[in-house]
Formats: structure tokens, sequence, C-alpha cells
């Protein structure tokens, strides 16, 4: 449950920085949801392969790293893009207001 919460948060953070960048938020926070997913899982049968099934708490952790660090590679490559508002600026050098 807390980590529907904390991915609620997350997917929130992911959409005001893709707004920002003038994309659709909708289309990132999508991204992030399934990217969380898919790596919580594959750290669940990394972790499995590791530890076997007799210690869950450091299998679990195993898929909880691998999560969030799916979150940070989302942000990352969303961050690449450049700012909606930075070539307005520089379109309208010399103009007049």
């Amino acid at each position: 449950m807390l980590e529907i919460i904390v991915l609620i948060f997350l997917t929130r953070d992911i959409g005001r920085l893709a707004t920002s960048k003038g994309l659709k938020p909708s289309t990132w926070k999508i991204y992030t949801i399934f990217a969380w997913v898919f790596s919580e899982l594959c750290g669940f049968f990394v972790g499995l392969m590791i530890f076997r099934e007799d210690n869950l708490f450091s299998i679990i952790l195993v898929g909880l790293t691998f999560a969030i660090t799916s979150f940070y590679i989302v942000k990352a490559k969303l961050k690449k893009f450049p700012d909606q508002g930075l070539d307005d600026d520089i379109n309208n050098i010399g103009q007049k207001y």
C-alpha cells in the first residue's frame, strides 16, 4: 500500500516535469508506472536467483531498488528534452514588445 502512495507522488513529479518540457504528462506518467512495475518484477526474479526463497525481505529490497532505479532512468530521459519557454526567449531577441 505504501508503495502505491509513493508511486502516486512520483508520477505527479514526472507530470510536472513533462509539462515544463512541453510534453504530455499522461504519457510520461504511464511510462513511469510501466517502468516501475516491470523493473520491480525483474528485481524480484533477480532477488530470487540470488537469495532463493528463504530471505523474503532481501528479495523485496532488490525489487524496490530496481523500481526506484527505473524511476530515475525515466526522469533522466525526460530531463534531456529542452525546456518549453527557452526557445521563445531566443526567438524574440531584438524584438520590441
